[in-house]
């Protein structure tokens, strides 16, 4: 069995400047905190999640893997463009996530409403997602117990505006590998878009 999503991955010089944000962000809550609160996305590991499979038969996986493929021929290369660093999920308090926002382009909405259909129909998606597709980067795990001692007036507001994009190439098929340390992720299919 193997843990599985499909994913946009972002390029380095992106994942450079998400890291530098990241570092003000730290910096808005008490030194004390910093390291127990939050539990910091590994930089190699910043990614889109379009789809959240779950674990999977290794049979299965040539049929996802075509799945997708497939999807992904029907699909030119688009732009994205980040909005603001901010709490996620919205309106959940105490929040889970610290987050990146991206704008809600057409053609991205378009390919995660496609992939969980297909996938959907083929039998393979193991966990269904009731919420709709929000697109983002999580960049913090926040520890709920964390949170709570900070006094409510002290808890700094998020709301970062950030100037961002990149061209989206391609999709994957991932694999994600539960550690001590944190997820370890592993390409499993590199499915290009349209050229």
């Amino acid at each position: 069995m193997k843990r599985v999503f499909v994913a946009i991955n972002l390029p380095e010089e992106i994942k450079n400047k998400i890291e530098k944000e990241e570092k003000e962000i730290k910096n808005l809550f008490p030194e004390e905190l910093r390291e127990t609160m939050f539990k910091w996305v590994k930089k190699e590991n910043l990614h889109i999640t379009l789809l959240f499979i779950g674990y999977i038969d290794e049979k299965a996986l040539p049929q996802l893997n075509l799945i997708v493929k497939k999807i992904t021929e029907s699909f030119k290369p688009f732009s994205l463009k980040f909005e603001k660093i901010t709490y996620g999920p919205p309106k959940i308090i105490p929040p889970r996530l610290i987050w990146l926002e991206l704008e809600k382009k057409p053609e991205l909405l378009e390919l995660a409403q496609k992939l969980k259909e297909e996938v959907e129909k083929a039998g393979i998606l193991n966990r269904y997602e009731k919420r709709e597709f929000s697109p983002h980067i999580t960049l913090v795990r926040i520890r709920t117990w964390q949170w709570k001692r900070i006094e409510p007036e002290e808890r700094p507001e998020i709301n970062e505006e950030i100037n961002l994009s990149f061209k989206v190439n391609s999709i994957e098929v991932m694999e994600s590998k539960l550690k001590r340390g944190g997820s370890e992720y592993t390409i499993l299919e590199l499915c290009p878009l349209k050229t």
